[in-house]
Formats: structure tokens, C-alpha cells, sequence
């Protein structure tokens, strides 16, 4: 796979690429001229990691129109959950703090490039709470209409976690109130993940909100 680091501050984008190099074919690029040439080349790249300073809505609208199929992973100094809203509103993927610790970097694209979403706990519920539909009356709330064939395999406990997964819920809150561990809570997740063919929280949420 290709990634395209992009970043102005050369210690930020070597340490990004001790991070990743391993992993992709990795390119680098300083500027926004030197993107913009990247980006206009004939290769195809699947993820981008860009800083920040270097972007703004508009830049992000024309890589996404030169590039569609690119991942874009943009790492702010000083992360914003608005801001985030706003990128991921325009195709971004992932959205985290410039100084993720290498681990957690490699983490973040293995996740963006197998198809899920990169952001943290309070943004993700942010994004699940906006994906909710307006209250609909209770004769029309039935178990039925809520229910399509991606979530018909489930048992009531998975489907009850799903439900939760849905309202914003973390794991832990989850365990909570159901009285369970958080351990068996992940349990049930990743039973819905592979029943529903989907990845993540965020699709759940979307799948389960239609």
C-alpha cells in the first residue's frame, strides 16, 4: 500500500515515518505544493497523513477529488471535536492529536486502511448521536421496522449492545447498565460485528439508526 506523509515540521513527519515505514511504501511531502504534485501524479495512494497547519476544507475537498480512493488521516497539534465533525463531514477518516505515540499510530493505519474510522471515544459519539433519527412514535417504533436483515441473525443481548452501541454508549457504560463485564460486552461486539458484515462503531451505529 502507499502513504503519503505530509507534514512541514521534519522531526513530526520522521517520526510519523519510523512509525509506518515498515508497514506502506511511504512518500513524503513538505509543502502543499509538494502534496499537490504527489497527488497529481499516476499512482495510486491509500492513505494520507497530513498535519493540520497544512490544510484547510478547501485542500481537503481537492485531494479528495484527485484522490477518492486515498484514506486521509489528518493529525492536529491540538485536536478540536467541531473541527473533526467538519472533516469527517468531508470524507476524512481518521482525525487525531500530531503526537500519537508510535504504537497508537500504527494502530490508527491499520484500522483507516482496512475500512474503519479513526477518532476518539467523545467524537465518535458525537458522530452516533448526530446519526440518530428524530424520536418516532411509539406505534411506529416497533421492533420490526427497527430490524433489517444485516441485524435479523441477532440474539437479544447482541441486538439490546447494538441498541446501546447506537445511543453513543461506550463499553464500559454498556457493562454498566446491563450489569455484565466489559469483557463480555466486546464479546457481544464482536459477535454483531461479524453477524452485520460491518466494522466498527460508527457503521453499527449507522446500520442500527436507518
Amino acid at each position: 500500500m502507499n502513504l503519503i506523509l505530509c507534514c512541514g515540521n521534519t522531526g513530526l513527519r520522521e517520526r510519523w515515518s519510523a512509525a509506518l515505514g515498515s508497514l506502506f511504501r511511504t512518500y513524503q511531502a513538505s509543502t502543499l505544493q509538494d502534496l499537490r504534485i504527489l497527488v497529481g501524479q499516476h499512482i495510486s495512494f491509500d492513505l494520507l497523513f497530513v498535519h493540520r497547519l497544512l490544510v484547510d476544507q478547501e485542500i481537503v475537498a481537492y485531494i479528495r477529488e484527485r484522490q477518492p480512493a486515498c484514506k486521509l488521516v489528518i493529525l492536529s497539534d491540538r485536536p478540536d471535536e467541531a473541527e473533526g465533525l467538519i472533516f469527517l463531514r468531508l470524507g476524512v477518516v481518521g482525525y487525531a492529536n500530531s503526537y500519537i505515540n508510535p504504537e497508537r499510530l500504527r494502530e490508527a493505519a491499520r484500522v483507516v486502511a482496512s475500512g474503519s474510522v479513526w477518532i476518539n471515544q467523545q467524537l465518535m459519539q458525537r458522530l452516533i448521536a448526530e446519526s440518530a433519527p428524530a424520536t418516532l412514535p411509539e406505534k411506529e417504533a416497533t421492533e420490526e421496522n427497527k430490524r433489517n436483515w444485516q441485524l435479523a441473525n441477532l440474539s437479544d443481548r447482541e441486538y439490546q449492545i447494538a441498541g446501546l452501541v447506537a445511543e453513543g454508549l461506550s463499553n464500559l457504560e454498556i457493562a454498566e447498565r446491563l450489569g455484565i463485564t466489559e469483557r463480555t460486552v466486546k464479546a457481544h461486539l464482536g459477535a454483531v460485528y461479524a453477524k452485520a458484515s460491518i466494522r466498527g462503531r460508527l457503521g453499527l451505529a449507522l446500520l442500527f439508526n436507518k
